[in-house]
C-alpha cells in the first residue's frame, strides 16, 4: 500500500491507542517515523539503524567491521526507500525542529562519513508566506522618519535598529540576545548562540535582513553593523581554531549539521546564473540559509566593521595535508559568489528603500559599548514625539536602555559639556 493511501488510515501507536496521522505532510520525518512504528518490519530495521548510527558518531565507518558496516548500509538502503523515502522537516519549527532533524540524520547516517560536502538540505522547500511583516516594517519606518527624531541618517543601521525597537517582539528578543551574549567574561557562548538563533528564527526576516544587511558608507555605521550580532561571543574567541576543527564541531551537532547543508544547497555558487548562485530565487534562499548559520558552531559575520565581507572565524594553518578541505570550508562563506552577490543586492536594496526615506535631524550622543572594555562614540537616536505620544516615549526609551547596543541617554547639562568634546574627537 503506497504511502500517500496510509496517510489517511487510522494506525495503532506503541501503546495501543488509535493514532491519527496527518495527511497533510506526507514528507515530514515526524510522520514517517510515526507510520515506520506502527509496521513491524519498518520498525525492526530502523532500531537496527539507531544503532548504526550511534556507532557511526563514534567512529568512522570504514573503520568498522565489514559484516557491521554492510549491514548498516543495508538498513540504511532498506529504511531510506520506505516510509522515509525523499523525507523533509520544517524550516526553523523550533520545539520539532530537533526531533525531526534527528530523525532525518538517523536516516543519512553516512551522509557526513565521506568529506564535508553535504549539499542536501534537510529542510522542506517553502514557498514564501505572504503577512503583513513588510507592512508593519514600513508603517514603522514612516513612523520613525515622521517623527521629530534626532538620529544620523546617514547610518542605516542604526535606523533599523530604532525599527526593531519599535516593534515589541523584535526589540524583546533582540534585548534577550544582546544581554546574554555580553554577560560575563568569558560569556556562555552556547547560550548567546541559542538566544541568536532564537531571535532570527520567531523574528520576521523584513526587520532582521535591515540589521544584518544594511549599506555602510563610513565605519561608524559598519561598527553597528558588526556588531549586530555580538561577535565578542557568538564570533570571536581568544585564537582562531582550525577550520576542520570547526567543521568537525558543526557535524556533531544536528541543527549545526542540518543548517549547514542547507547553506550548501541554497548558496550553492553558479558560474553561468546571472545572479551567482544555482538555485531558483538564488538571492532570496542563500540569505535566509545564511542567517540560518548564525547562532550555530560555525556562526558568520562581517569581516571587519568597515568590510561588508563575511567569513567564519577560523584559520586553515597547520592543516597538513587537509589544507585543500579547510580551504574549501573557510572559502565556501569567504568567496563565495553566490552569497556575495545575494549580501550586494540586499544592501543595494535596502539602500535604495533608504533613499525614499524623510531625511531625519541628528544629535549626537555617547554609545558605551557593554563589553567591558573598550568605549566608542556614534550616533543614537531620541524621540521626540507628539504630546499625545509621551507615554510610548517614555516606554521605548526604557526599552533602548535595557539593550546593549541601543545607547545610553544623556541629561541636556551632560550633553553640553559633552558635545564640545564630540566636536573635537
Amino acid at each position: 500500500m503506497g504511502l500517500p493511501l496510509l496517510l489517511g488510515l487510522l494506525l495503532l501507536s506503541r501503546t495501543g491507542g488509535l493514532l491519527i496521522v496527518a495527511f497533510e505532510q506526507p514528507n515530514n520525518c515526524l510522520t514517517a517515523e510515526t507510520l515506520c512504528v506502527a509496521d513491524p518490519a519498518c520498525n525492526a530495521t530502523y532500531q537496527t539503524l539507531q544503532t548504526c548510527s550511534q556507532s557511526f558518531a563514534k567512529r568512522n565507518i570504514h573503520l568498522l567491521h565489514h559484516e557491521a558496516r554492510n549491514r548498516c548500509l543495508e538498513a540504511e538502503t532498506f529504511v531510506q526507500n520506505s516510509y522515509f523515502k525523499d523525507c523533509k522537516c520544517h524550516r526553523r519549527t523550533r520545539k520539532q525542529e530537533e526531533q525531526c532533524l534527528r530523525i532525518y540524520w538517523i536516516v543519512h547516517s553516512t551522509l557526513t562519513q565521506a568529506d564535508f560536502h553535504l549539499e542536501v538540505s534537510p529542510y522542506e522547500d517553502t514557498a514564501d508566506e505572504v503577512s503583513g511583516s513588510k507592512t508593519r516594517y514600513k508603517h514603522l519606518e514612516t513612523q520613525l522618519s515622521g517623527s521629530r527624531v534626532f538620529v544620523d541618517s546617514t547610518n542605516p543601521c542604526l535606523q533599523a535598529v530604532n525599527v526593531c525597537q519599535l516593534n515589541h517582539k523584535c526589540m524583546r528578543l533582540r534585548s534577550n540576545y544582546a544581554q546574554i551574549c555580553s554577560a560575563g567574561h568569558p560569556c556562555d557562548q552556547r547560550k548567546c548562540h541559542r538566544n541568536l538563533r532564537n531571535f532570527f528564527e520567531r523574528v520576521s526576516v523584513d526587520f532582521i535582513r535591515p540589521l544584518l544587511f544594511c549599506p555602510c558608507q563610513d565605519e561608524a555605521c559598519g561598527e553597528r553593523r558588526w556588531n549586530t550580532i555580538v561577535p565578542e561571543c557568538s564570533f570571536l574567541s581568544s585564537s582562531k581554531p582550525n577550520c576542520l576543527d570547526l567543521m568537525d564541531s558543526c557535524l556533531k551537532d544536528n541543527i549545526c549539521r542540518s543548517r549547514l547543508a542547507d547553506f550548501q544547497e541554497q548558496c550553492k555558487p553558479s558560474s553561468t546564473s546571472s545572479d551567482g548562485c544555482s538555485q531558483k530565487h538564488g538571492h532570496t534562499v542563500c540569505l535566509d540559509a545564511y542567517v540560518g548559520m548564525i547562532g550555530t558552531a560555525m556562526t558568520p559575520n562581517y569581516i571587519s566593521n568597515s568590510s561588508a565581507e563575511v567569513t567564519l572565524w577560523c584559520s586553515c594553518t597547520n592543516s597538513g595535508n587537509q589544507k585543500e578541505n579547510c580551504d574549501q570550508i573557510l572559502g565556501s562563506f569567504a568567496s563565495n559568489r553566490c552569497l556575495k552577490s545575494a549580501i550586494q543586492s540586499q544592501m543595494s536594496l535596502n539602500q535604495m528603500n533608504g533613499e525614499v526615506t524623510k531625511v531625519l535631524q541628528l544629535t549626537p550622543s555617547l554609545d558605551i559599548q557593554a563589553d567591558g572594555t573598550s568605549t566608542s562614540t556614534i550616533f543614537s537616536a531620541k524621540m521626540y514625539l507628539q504630546p499625545g505620544e509621551k507615554k510610548k516615549l517614555v516606554d521605548h526609551q526604557r526599552s533602548f536602555s535595557r539593550s546593549v547596543y541601543s545607547g545610553t541617554w544623556l541629561s541636556a547639562p551632560m550633553l553640553t559639556v559633552m558635545l564640545p568634546l564630540l566636536l573635537l574627537g
